[in-house]
């Protein structure tokens, strides 16, 4: 885990579309969706439920 990838999770949750996401972050939107699955690799839980580009904060993302 690293300081980008806690930035990329906050500006996933605070949009909760990648593409949006992604575009506020100026990177393209299959880098921040890698950076999210690492995080989630990492952490070993799910941090978002996904519904096509759409997601919402799982409880461990919320707690997270």
């Amino acid at each position: 885990m690293n300081l980008l990838h806690l930035r990329y999770f906050s500006e996933l949750a605070r949009r909760l579309h990648y593409s949006r996401a992604a575009e506020a972050l100026c990177i393209t939107q299959p880098t921040l969706s890698y950076a999210i699955r690492e995080l989630e690799k990492e952490l070993g839980v799910p941090l978002f439920e996904r519904n096509g580009r759409n997601v919402l904060l799982s409880r461990y993302g919320q707690a997270f």
